[in-house]
């Protein structure tokens, strides 16, 4: 039977993916030696760092005047470097708030100076993203979270930034590389890994030249993009194994035919599982109509009454695994990332379809 992992992260990653890097744990390119044992200084591995950023650069058509750093504590480390490297003492920034994420986000700014929520889906569960906003005139960025794996939102057109010494944050770690975007509109992304482009324990950011090393504060060495930058992402050992695969994740990208063809697959994949969500009287969506997620897609029983764990075993006993809905939310959520193959979404839409009450 075949397996088709729903986790929202870490997730599936693609087969071929899986393959190389069986050979890589024996031998790394004739090295005699695995992977996870090389030095992050032998050549090798510095090729690897080379090679990998040179890849997504590609990908993404990151202009020249923008870093790419590889470095570790997933987007939460994120949450707290964001303010310390960018944000003046005294000063703020103003966020949106439209989950989980973005709240934690907005808890660690406020560590380091001031965060503004300007906007807030909170009281109708996140359900949807705000769009009725007014930036702070003297804030220094704004932050969003560009897609919200719990509750299932995402940002269509991302937000205009008005104070022109300003710019905008964004945490894509559950859509990046998803969909074509324009790296120009932000002054800094950053995303985990573990979603859609790798293994858990390498953090992606895409900084702004111009917002390295402002200095405002004395920082810790790790906590420093200035640090990072200076030493090509090897300022301490970095994840060579997770780097790895990711590197063997964008090989396999570009395959395909790069973000522009695997964002026509994607979407292919989330409209036949929302056509399906709206189309069964059993099921209804919980998310705005204009707001719904390509990649995580929570869905509920239209009859409150309805045992959620019968459906996620019969879900199982046809390979069908990981379904289970966020606490917060409750019933069912699908994460169709990159690598879910569109025959796991046929799957669990015929599922839907034969399950009987």
């Amino acid at each position: 039977m075949k397996i088709y992992n729903f986790s929202a992260g870490p997730a599936c990653l693609p087969a071929p993916v899986i393959r190389s890097v069986n050979k890589a744990i024996t031998e790394y390119k004739s090295t005699g030696m695995s992977v996870i044992e090389m030095s992050h200084r032998s050549e090798p591995i510095e090729q690897l760092f080379d090679e990998v950023t040179d890849r997504i650069k590609h990908l993404l058509h990151i202009p020249e005047n923008y870093e790419v750093l590889w470095l570790q504590g997933g987007a939460s480390m994120q949450f707290s470097m964001v303010p310390l490297n960018l944000l003046p003492d005294g000063a703020s920034a103003d966020y949106i708030e439209t989950g989980s994420w973005s709240a934690k986000a907005i808890h660690e700014c406020n560590k380091v100076g001031f965060a503004n929520v300007i906007s807030s889906s909170r009281e109708h569960n996140f359900s949807y993203i705000p769009d009725n906003f007014t930036q702070k005139n003297n804030s220094k960025y704004i932050h969003i979270t560009s897609n919200n794996t719990i509750y299932g939102t995402q940002y269509k057109v991302f937000p205009d930034i008005l104070n022109k010494d300003s710019f905008l944050v964004a945490d894509m770690s559950s859509d990046i590389l998803s969909r074509s975007i324009d790296i120009s509109e932000f002054g800094l992304i950053y995303a985990g890994a573990q979603k859609n482009i790798g293994p858990a324990g390498v953090t992606l950011v895409i900084i702004r030249k111009d917002l390295i090393g402002k200095k405002y504060r004395d920082l810790p060495a790790m906590l420093d993009y200035r640090v990072h930058t200076k030493n090509r992402s090897m300022f301490n050992t970095p994840p060579v194994f997770s780097v790895y695969v990711v590197n063997e994740t964008l090989k396999w990208i570009e395959g395909i035919g790069g973000v522009e063809e695997i964002e026509k697959v994607n979407i292919r994949k989330a409209n036949k599982l929302y056509s399906e969500i709206d189309r069964n009287p059993l099921f209804r969506s919980p998310v705005n109509i204009n707001d719904r997620s390509m990649m995580n897609i929570p869905f509920v029983f239209a009859d409150s009454g309805m045992d959620d764990n019968a459906f996620l075993g019969y879900c199982t006993d046809r390979g069908l695994l990981t379904l289970k809905g966020h606490r917060s939310v409750g019933g069912f959520r699908a994460s169709v990332y990159n690598a879910m193959p569109e025959s796991g979404v046929d799957e669990l839409v015929l599922a839907m379809q034969e399950y009987k009450v």
